[in-house]
């Protein structure tokens, strides 16, 4: 081992604080291990690499394996993938078992309830019976009051009104993926995508996943509902190519193809078409203009970034107004864009505007605020006339305060929604609209007579739906909880009133789970302020809850430097056995992104065996508080790792998980972190799962010609300033493999077209691993690399239960064999 890791090691030990060795493996002993594959695993050829990074000289001898051209490279792949074939042998008839069961859940059909745009359509998704994936559709709303409920009940095998109503296919997936080889899962209606605020590897939570290889990216229809504008992938590389649709006869218009297309937006005629580009690191940089049906064969450039550490992106205000990327005013969309404010690294910017008034959520420093808005970078929002937006004398409207986080807002005619943060609980409230404010108000949401969105007491997260019709009052929201199916809600603003129109239907039973599993009554959520529960005008409704078979506990957990940490533990309230259990840590921990904890059945194949889910929020990710992201990202993204290590060590130590099974999981830069903290203590895991895992952190950011890198300075450090260099050298996964340690079971998971995370990493990781750490252990370390896929992998709705049923396969036999 070289020099240099070792500090780095006792570097990271520093930050970790120790864990009793009684509690788990011992470092110097193999630990129990299932049957090993039939054959050897693959020895990849060990060409010598010395770099010497600010008096720091590591060797690397896989370091050939960057080159995804060389022959030997992709051979070595097609071997691990036989190798992982046969290790998981023994499991067939437990992966058939399982994708049985998961399918079993599913109902034959999947339909989004139907959302009105305007006064005459209606949109949706489904997907037909026996089919992979979605069709966007619309129709006519023939009906003003009871339509959308109509429609709604027709999709679920009832009858729609006559029968005279015709739908329109807008975009077909099955089709695209017939056409291309196979296609996109995409279920998230298409423009709940408005709000991108970044472009990083984070990227999986907003732009769905996808298949082998079909990807269709951002879909926006036209204010007149004439044209759809969308993206498409057919090779995995993420270098979109833009489509548009004329809805009126529904043919595709023939256009010189765009390639690297990312974001769309419409001007108000509803022929201009903005779009932004991407450049060969897969930064956008490039706001392009072009007209449908013009004549003109080029586009005009609108505006460019030459610089490389930011992006750009546009999206339209709600009222169609103006477009936001400076500000384009959509009914003179080429007569030039204005500066908001001068650009300010780290300081964000989003503009909605009504009725001449721009309101703005932004975190720019406040000379005077308290310390949630000058030291956490906190969000606030302001206003100002549309008119004046280059002046410095905006109105603050609402701070946030030490309990309360502003993380979003939308607009509408008569209301203003805001997506709040209280202690790590989801909020959403309204206020009407127009605001009045003098100097007496405290700017404080309460002094604004809000209306807190009622919501049942154990919902983890709440996801706005399209809402894009700037008219209305009525809000919907997606309401997800680890032990009740998505809910969707629509709140009425104005009579502060709510309604339940669709929860996601579960097929069969499972275990202790039975589909006729008695409803639940709303209960309103604790932690709500400022709201008086006899003034909330709520019809008490019913939804399906499952919180009487499976437990959801939250739990604070003490990290390395005392700051608590929240984990959401699930598990079956039947087959859980305190001690004796087999247990999942997931982790992420960037980007501010919050860990996804709604509602999946595929889990209920391991909580039904008594296995433990649990959701570390680790330092890095969101939804905690205003400082969580920035506490866990550049030279604080230890806390990320230290945070996961003892959210597991509280899992042993409080016998929620037996010490030797448990498991983690990492997807994308969560897998770092798992990864790091394998290399910190690899006696804590008994099995991993790490998906399109980014390991190879140090030498990838040491490459700025790879995509993403100069934007991920800004998230991890920039490897060329030594301290910085230091701190990222200090938690590499792969440079930090500890040398004849006994390392868990781990299945590896990479696609060989992923522009985000390059397949090498995970290569390398696994090479490095059996080259050095224990050879017995290090058996039980598989590699499956998807050879067509991108970052998103592949998997329609069947698909992606196949590939579920096979990590599931693996992880119940490695952690359940004595």
């Amino acid at each position: 081992m070289a020099v240099s890791t070792l500090k780095t090691q006792q570097k990271l030990s520093r930050i970790i604080p120790s864990i009793s060795q009684s509690l788990y493996f011992s470092s110097s002993q193999c630990k129990t291990r299932p049957s090993p594959a039939s054959q050897l695993p693959p020895n990849p050829k060990r060409i010598p690499f010395t770099a010497t990074n600010h008096g720091v000289t590591r060797q690397d001898p896989y370091h050939w394996m960057k080159n995804t051209k060389d022959p030997d490279f992709v051979n070595y792949l097609k071997q691990e993938n036989c190798y992982a074939q046969s290790f998981m042998a023994n499991t067939i008839t437990l992966q058939t078992k399982l994708l049985s069961d998961m399918k079993t859940r599913m109902p034959a059909s999947i339909s989004t309830p139907p959302e009105l745009w305007g006064n005459d359509w209606l949109y949706y998704q489904y997907v037909p019976q026996g089919k992979e994936y979605p069709l966007l559709c619309r129709k006519l709303n023939t009906e003003v009051n009871g339509g959308a409920a109509n429609l709604f009940n027709y999709l679920r095998g009832g009858e729609f009104g006559n029968g005279r109503e015709e739908e329109q296919v807008l975009l077909d997936w099955n089709q695209l993926a017939q056409h291309h080889g196979r296609g996109i899962c995409f279920y998230a209606f298409f423009v709940v995508m408005d709000k991108l605020v970044g472009y990083s590897r984070s990227n999986e939570f907003r732009l769905g996943l996808s298949l082998r290889y079909v990807h269709v990216g951002t879909c926006r229809v036209s204010p007149d509902h004439n044209f759809l504008a969308y993206t498409l992938d057919t090779t995995g590389s993420e270098q979109f190519v833009l489509h548009i649709k004329d809805l009126k006869n529904g043919c595709r218009i023939p256009t010189t193809q765009v390639h690297g297309v990312v974001s769309l937006a419409w001007a108000q005629d509803a022929h201009t078409l903005f779009y932004t580009l991407s450049d060969e690191n897969q930064r956008p940089y490039r706001v392009m203009c072009t007209k449908v049906g013009s004549d003109t064969v080029d586009d005009v450039v609108a505006f460019t970034e030459s610089d490389s550490s930011f992006c750009v992106d546009i999206t339209r205000t709600k009222d169609g107004k103006f477009i936001t990327v400076f500000v384009i005013d959509t009914t003179n969309p080429l007569g030039g864009l204005q500066r908001i404010r001068e650009r300010v690294s780290g300081v964000q910017y989003f503009l909605e505007h009504h009725y001449g008034m721009f309101y703005i959520l932004t975190n720019a420093p406040i000379s005077g605020a308290h310390k949630e808005c000058t030291e956490g970078g906190g969000y606030y929002l302001a206003r100002c006339p549309a008119e004046d937006i280059f002046s410095a004398d905006w109105q603050n409207v609402i701070l946030p305060t030490e309990d309360i986080s502003l993380l979003d807002m939308d607009i509408f005619e008569g209301h203003l929604v805001l997506s709040l943060n209280k202690k790590g609980f989801p909020m959403l409230c309204s206020i009407k609209l127009p605001i009045n404010l003098n100097a007496e108000h405290k700017l404080e949401i309460d002094n604004l007579n809000p209306w807190f969105f009622p919501v049942p007491s154990h919902t983890c997260s709440l996801t706005p739906g399209s809402n894009h019709d700037f008219m209305s009052s009525v809000y919907r929201v997606v309401l997800a909880s680890p032990v009740m199916p998505d809910l969707v809600v629509d709140y009425n603003m104005s009579k502060k009133t709510f309604s339940i129109v669709h929860q996601e239907e579960i097929q069969g039973s499972s275990g202790s789970f039975d589909s006729s599993s008695q409803a639940s009554e709303y209960k309103p959520l604790d932690s709500q302020i400022g709201q008086d529960k006899k003034d909330q005008k709520v019809e008490l409704q019913k939804w399906k809850d499952l919180s009487e078979i499976y437990c959801c506990e939250r739990k604070e957990i003490v990290s390395h430097d005392g700051v608590l940490v929240p984990m959401t533990i699930l598990y079956s309230r039947k087959s859980w056995k305190k001690g004796q259990s087999s247990g999942l840590l997931l982790g992420y921990g960037a980007y501010g992104e919050a860990l996804d904890k709604s509602w999946c059945t595929d889990r209920l194949s391991l909580l039904d065996r008594g296995w433990v889910f649990a959701f570390a929020d680790v330092r890095g990710g969101g939804g905690v508080n205003s400082c969580w992201h920035k506490s866990g990202r550049g030279f604080h993204k230890q806390n990320s790792v230290a945070d996961f290590v003892s959210c597991g060590k509280y899992l042993v130590t409080e016998g929620f998980v037996h010490r030797d099974r448990v498991g983690a999981i990492g997807y994308s830069a969560g897998g770092l972190v798992v990864g790091a903290a394998i290399n910190a203590y690899p006696n804590l895991f008994r099995a991993a799962v790490l998906k399109v895992p980014f390991l190879d952190i140090c030498n990838t950011l040491l490459d700025p010609s790879l995509p993403l890198t100069i934007l991920d300075y800004e998230e991890f450090g920039n490897p060329e300033m030594q301290s910085e260099f230091e701190s990222i050298l200090s938690y590499s996964p792969y440079d930090n493999i500890r040398t004849a340690a006994c390392y868990p079971s781990v299945l590896v998971t990479a696609s060989f077209h992923d522009s985000r995370v390059g397949v090498w990493e995970a290569a390398k990781w696994v090479a490095k691993v059996r080259d050095i750490t224990c050879g017995d252990c290090s058996r039980s370390v598989i590699l499956k690399t998807n050879m067509d896929g991108g970052h998103f992998g592949e998997g329609g709705r069947f698909s992606h239960c196949e590939e579920t049923a096979y990590d599931y396969a693996f992880l119940i036999k490695v952690m359940e064999q004595q």
